[in-house]
């Protein structure tokens, strides 16, 4: 029986990764007079790596490392750390608004007396700060868990964030449902054994979403609902 809603934040909530991330992280460079530029198809090639931190570590192993980064791990932390402050910028600014159908979907989940909750592998503050800068300080109340971070030890599509979850809310598998837009949000979903939904962003369209549970553009507002919670509960009975 259907217990618990999980949204993934980025893609899912909001569509964070071409006009907040990509942009937050050109911001950053630039401040650090980096001559470098993700341009909106080379960081559509980029996400398949998990993780900002570990996306610029592929990025300066390919393409040579900035001269003063001569502690690798250090630099990229605070390059992170730089990069986060603006995206927070971006985020209170409200640039970004909610994805189509979230709110009504998470207004549906608490009203029929299930849980919302929220699991990513993308900075804990940034994650808060949408869900409680676009949803609200009342809607965020009734979140059972909102999960993000270095949490855990490996990023999508490792179950690990998913299998956390579970252990935190109590759950058995069957009790919940996942909704993602991305294959390495689907594939970490899976491995937990929880059944996924996918709403395809703007970077994610063209993936293979063959395995998952329904694939929908977006979750959808009046007159175009395309998710309720009864299309959750009859996927996961």
């Amino acid at each position: 029986m259907l217990k618990v809603v999980i949204f993934d934040c980025d893609g899912v909530l909001v569509d964070t990764e071409r006009d907040g991330h990509r942009v937050a992280f050109n911001r950053a460079f630039a401040a650090k007079g980096l001559a470098v530029e993700w341009s909106v198809a080379e960081y559509g090639e980029l996400l398949k790596v998990a993780g900002g931190k570990e996306r610029m570590r592929h990025y300066f192993q390919q393409n040579g490392w900035p001269d003063e980064a001569n502690d690798h791990d250090a630099y990229l932390k605070e390059l992170h750390r730089l990069k986060t402050d603006l995206f927070i910028k971006i985020i209170e600014g409200k640039e970004l608004p909610l994805r189509p159908g979230v709110a009504r979907l998470v207004d549906e989940v608490i009203a029929e007396g299930l849980t919302p909750a929220v699991c990513s592998t993308s900075n804990e503050r940034a994650v808060n700060l949408v869900v409680d800068t676009m949803l609200g300080a009342d809607r965020k109340s009734r979140f059972g868990a909102i999960l993000a971070g270095d949490v855990v030890s490996k990023k999508k599509p490792d179950p690990e964030i998913y299998s956390l979850a579970l252990e935190r809310l109590k759950l058995d598998p069957s009790e919940c449902i996942v909704v993602e837009d991305s294959n390495n949000g689907l594939m970490a979903a899976y491995g937990a054994g929880i059944k996924c939904i996918v709403t395809t962003s703007g970077y994610t369209a063209d993936e293979d979403f063959g395995v998952a549970d329904l694939v929908v553009p977006e979750l959808g507002d009046p007159p175009n609902v395309r998710v309720t919670v009864e299309t959750l509960r009859e996927i996961v009975k």
